[in-house]
């Protein structure tokens, strides 16, 4: 048996993997144990896991491998900055002894950190590191279904490359094409995340959910930004932009153009302007997205396409390019941002480093995204009663039954069941559900369980075989990371009065059967549960839709604005009993909050950082 350990860090969103045989065994993100989001820092919770759970040591694993290299990202800034100068100086002071003192030395920073983890780990030797976008690339075509595939990876950027094309057949890969830094789809995106107010690296999807509430004006002044080529390759006008040497991401001549001034979330409201600021870079990165896949499909010729990178997290994006079946079949890695480039970077080893042979699943590799830490019945009932908490057990049918029953009654309703998930998105072990056929049910989420924006959207998690008789989607989406229309005959007309009103006034429309679920353009972020992934979430949908003739609920990730998902037992409590959750259920243990000491009652939400 060969064992590999993954590992991404130091920059955002740190994870460790660990494979066995080739076989994904267990992944983990580091913000899930240090409950800080978007943890960077070396993951010792998160290796510890993986190796616990793949019963290893550190000093029994046979290859460590790290998902970019330093050398060549520390080139990319030096080049930069002479390129620049002596624009950047400042950035510059700031940036260069931290790399000199830490990141350049990344061999033997992950080497003192190991030993830390483990005083018989006593040798580097087994330490290699991939490249940025290889591992990506690797994450996204190894664990996917397909013998052979075009990979796209697109984010912010790696070493130099920000937008890669590989072609992946069997146990290979080949990087055949890329564009380098400054050029980059992701940080163009994030540049107008951080001009609405959003937070870099995390508040892309906001952009992205309030889109729809605005009109793409200014799409064709967003163009004098890119220069959009008809095979979909851009280059970015750096005037425009100080990402590359500055120390924000939009330059005055950016805020001239559009206006005005980026916004300040702790002052500004959000205005129609930023409304239509998110629709117009929405588009135009769909339209750029669309012209790469139509340009490689013609190009290369194969059928099928795989995604990863920050940029695949668009799932509007991802939509889009679904309807214009220019593939007949796309993978999405479910952790496509640096997290999962833990995965990539021991995938790309053993098959192209150790040029073992792949096997292929199906529907994939990633095990449902469900990689993460579980506990036991046992362990579940021993935490909650240190808590304090008061709680019922049942058997396997009874949770079932009552659950669906409260999801019947408009209860709201956090759900912890089995491994956590791999990536960003809660699919049925980490999650708050609820009925999305209320027409209150989204504010209510917003705005009295997560505490955020009540424009933010929700997902549905659909019975896989219910998909075609409620969305015009016609391929599974486990991941949550397609967006399609609901059908016809579910949705509701607006009233010519309706069709007038503009900006957050939209979110007051009901528009479907399942308005909590249904954005303002009648689409939905889909997640389609299978009875081979997650079993007793399947079950549980299909015991609401028995009661209701409704194949959906509400899922949402189960934490508050600004705190990653809950990772433990406690985590689940502390956040059920800061929260207005009516319910908690964990394992085949059922809590009621009018059960609950209220002097357990959590101040919850100043515990975290707003993202």
């Amino acid at each position: 048996m060969i064992s590999i350990l993954g590992i991404s860090a130091f920059y955002h969103d740190s994870a460790a993997c660990i494979l066995k045989d080739g076989e994904i065994i267990a992944a983990a993100q580091e913000d899930r144990f240090t409950r800080k989001k978007h943890d960077s820092s070396y993951p010792f919770n998160a290796i510890n896991f993986v190796l616990d759970y793949a019963n290893l040591k550190l000093s029994d694993v046979d290859y460590i491998i790290f998902y970019e290299k330093p050398f060549l990202k520390f080139e990319r800034l030096l080049e930069t900055y002479v390129a620049f100068a002596p624009k950047g100086f400042v950035s510059f002071s700031k940036a260069i002894p931290i790399w000199i003192k830490e990141k350049l030395f990344q061999k033997k920073l992950l080497f003192d950190n190991l030993k830390l983890q483990d005083n018989k780990y006593i040798s580097d030797s087994n330490i290699f590191f991939s490249d940025h976008h290889l591992s990506h690339s690797s994450s996204a075509f190894f664990p996917s279904p397909f013998q052979k595939a075009i990979i796209l990876t697109a984010d912010g950027v790696g070493e130099w490359p920000t937008t890669t094309v590989a072609i992946g057949d069997g146990n290979t890969l080949k990087i055949k094409k890329e564009i380098h830094f400054p050029h980059s789809l992701g940080l163009l995106y994030s540049a107008f995340t951080y001009y609405t107010g959003f937070k870099v690296n995390s508040g892309e999807y906001k952009l992205m959910g309030l889109a729809p509430y605005g009109k793409p004006i200014y799409e064709e002044k967003i163009k004098k930004l890119i220069d959009i080529k008809n095979d979909g390759t851009f280059r970015l006008d750096q005037t425009y932009f100080d990402y590359a040497t500055g120390l924000t991401m939009t330059s005055n001549k950016f805020h001239k153009l559009f206006g005005s001034n980026p916004r300040d979330p702790n002052k500004d409201d959000l205005t129609q302007f930023h409304m239509d600021i998110a629709s117009s870079i929405q588009k135009v990165l769909e339209e750029i997205i669309i012209k790469l896949a139509k340009s490689i499909k013609n190009e290369f010729n194969i059928d099928n396409l795989c995604l990863a990178g920050g940029v695949a997290l668009n799932c509007v994006a991802n939509g889009k390019l679904q309807n214009e079946k220019i593939f007949k079949n796309i993978w999405i890695q479910p952790a496509s941002g640096d997290a999962g480039g833990s995965i990539g970077a021991a995938l790309a080893f053993w098959h192209l480093q150790k040029k073992k042979i792949r096997k292929i699943n199906y529907p994939d590799s990633m095990k449902g995204a469900l990689l993460g830490p579980e506990y036991d019945q046992d362990k579940i009932e021993n935490e909650l009663k240190s808590l304090g908490a008061n709680f019922k057990t049942y058997d396997y049918q009874q949770i079932i039954d009552k659950t669906s029953q409260c999801l019947v009654d408009g209860k709201i309703i956090g759900w912890f069941q089995g491994r956590m998930e791999f990536g960003p998105r809660a699919l049925g072990a980490r999650s708050i559900i609820c009925d999305p056929r209320p027409d209150n049910m989204q504010k209510k989420i917003n705005l009295k369980i997560k505490f955020r924006e009540s424009f933010r959207p929700f997902a549905p998690s659909i019975l896989e075989d219910q998909l075609s008789n409620w969305f015009n989607l016609d391929t599974s989406s486990p991941y949550m990371l397609m967006v399609s229309n609901i059908k016809s005959d579910k949705q509701i007309l607006m009233t010519k009065k309706e069709k007038e009103f503009f900006g957050i006034d939209k979110l007051n429309i009901k528009r479907s059967e399942i308005p909590a679920v249904t954005h303002v353009d009648y689409s939905a972020r889909i997640q389609t549960v299978s009875k081979q992934t997650n079993k007793k979430y399947y079950d549980l949908i299909n015991s609401f839709f028995n009661k209701t003739s409704c194949p959906a609920i509400v899922n949402t990730s189960f934490n508050v604005r600004g705190e990653p998902i809950v990772n433990t037992p406690t985590d689940a409590f502390n956040c059920f009993m800061g929260t207005d959750l009516d319910n908690l259920v964990i394992g085949n243990c059922f809590l009621d909050k009018k059960d609950q000491n209220p002097a357990l009652k959590k101040s919850y939400l100043s515990k975290f950082e707003k993202d």
